[in-house]
């Protein structure tokens, strides 16, 4: 809903005045400025990834003046605070790259786990080649290794629930329940199997 005359949509902030309407950047106010750091150890198109796509937006949006000083800063702060170099920023012209042919070949891919700049040096050799090349983190540094927990399984002696016992000799089934665990059923089962039965 509209508040103070502004609405927020996605990423967008769009303010109402008399005779205009001013657009900015919106941020949620649970923002943070973490990006993956100018010093981490990942392929050079990941780590400037994100500040590509920062300068994309700065330049597609039909920011004031004022509204694009201030984006264009907090750019820089986010830069600064992981340790990315700061250059000057220019924007893009209007000229526009030649269309590219239309391939007549599958793409064919490979993937390396990259691990420093010798990656890098080793996979810029296929680059005169119809291999395009991937590259993706340890699996020890990935999200998914960070936010899954891992439980392991267990002992099915320690469970408990429906069981069945098969005869070896005939084959004779003997299906139970317990409550308790299955292993302490079982050595019930095996001294009433070892012991001899009563004499009336």
């Amino acid at each position: 809903m509209e508040k103070d005359q502004s609405l927020n949509y996605l990423d967008v902030s769009i303010h109402r005045i008399p005779t205009d309407i001013n657009t900015a950047i919106y941020r949620k106010p649970t923002f943070t400025d973490t990006i993956i750091p100018y010093t981490s150890n990942h392929p050079a198109h990941h780590v400037f990834a994100t500040v590509r796509f920062l300068y994309n937006r700065l330049n597609t949006y039909d920011l004031k003046q004022t509204e694009y000083d201030q984006e264009l800063n907090t750019i820089h702060n986010i830069l600064h605070n992981n340790a990315f170099p700061i250059s000057c920023h220019k924007s893009p012209t209007d000229s526009q790259k030649a269309p590219m042919e239309p391939r007549t070949t599958k793409k064919k891919w490979a993937t390396f786990t990259y691990v420093g700049r010798e990656t890098s040096y080793i996979t810029n050799l296929f680059k005169k080649t119809e291999l395009n090349v991937a590259f993706r983190a340890k699996k020890k540094n990935t999200t998914g290794h960070f936010f899954t927990h891992k439980h392991p399984a267990p002992d099915k002696f320690s469970l408990s629930g429906v069981y069945k016992l098969t005869c070896p000799d005939c084959n004779k089934a003997y299906i139970g329940q317990t409550g308790r665990k299955f292993a302490t059923r079982f050595q019930e089962h095996k001294k009433s199997f070892q012991r001899p039965l009563s004499k009336f």
